[in-house]
């Protein structure tokens, strides 16, 4: 089997997706880092995907690499420029109706939440700790369900089938570019605290040399002014090497 590369996790736009594939390719064959020359779209089980061992790169999300993800290597994690970021963290806005705009937190008790996945730092793991103060006795939210994606629970807010989600910043700003449409009749109304991006990974099999080679690819990604405008255009305005321990503190 090739050596797989993909890049699932902000592919709103399959063109620009496409093209920073084609780019983190280019660069990781500079390096004799070769990979499979398709372009892939694990969208049906990524955690599959993150635990095959001819994976080279990808990128996953917080809450999954420490609970589920032990014999992954943290590569690094790119720095985002959309609004809520902050060098390589990330964060989630707690989205309503306008209708709603002018509440806290507080006032969604009793209320329906719906989140993109049990295993999401940005949509189920931030939100549960910023509710988790304001519990007295029993569940705060009358339903919790899930969506399957931001995008879902943005229209499950918005046909009024749920009343707040917490989305991830970065998905926010490449919809409000993109599928403005998601964004319609609806507001932030509060964020979550910052915590570590989203970790690019590959296998426990890759050597150490060739991590080395994939994080050079990476920093002249977001260095070299030919990648500027792919970069731009996936809102991506660095890159850091970050370790594991890093987010420990999502367990916590």
């Amino acid at each position: 089997m090739s050596n797989l590369l993909a890049l699932p996790m902000y592919a709103v736009d399959r063109a620009d997706t496409r093209a920073l594939w084609l780019a983190v390719q280019r660069l990781l064959a500079a390096r004799d880092v070769p990979v499979d020359p398709v372009p892939g779209w694990p969208e049906s089980d990524l955690l599959t995907h993150w635990r095959q061992p001819e994976l080279t790169l990808s990128q996953t999300c917080g809450y999954p690499l420490v609970t589920q993800l032990p014999e992954v290597q943290v590569v690094g994690c790119f720095h985002y420029t959309a609004e809520g970021c902050e060098w390589s963290l990330y964060r989630s806005f707690l989205v309503a109706r306008e209708a709603d705009r002018h509440l806290t937190l507080a006032d969604f008790r009793g209320r329906r939440a719906v989140c993109n996945s049990v295993d999401s730092q940005s949509g189920y793991n931030a939100l549960r700790k910023k509710v988790a103060p304001l519990i007295v006795d029993g569940p705060f939210f009358s339903q919790t369900s899930f969506s399957g994606s931001h995008r879902q629970s943005l229209i499950d807010v918005q046909r009024g089938k749920s009343d707040i989600a917490a989305i991830d910043c970065v998905t926010w700003a490449l919809l409000k570019r993109h599928e403005p449409e998601r964004l319609a009749g609806l507001a932030a109304i509060d964020r979550t605290p910052l915590t570590p991006g989203l970790p690019l990974i590959t296998s426990q099999r890759t050597s150490t040399e060739t991590l080395s080679a994939i994080r050079d690819a990476l920093r002249e990604l977001v260095s070299a002014p030919e990648y500027r405008e792919v970069c731009a255009a996936v809102l991506i305005g660095g890159f850091s090497v970050v370790t594991r321990q890093a987010y420990a503190a999502l367990t916590v």
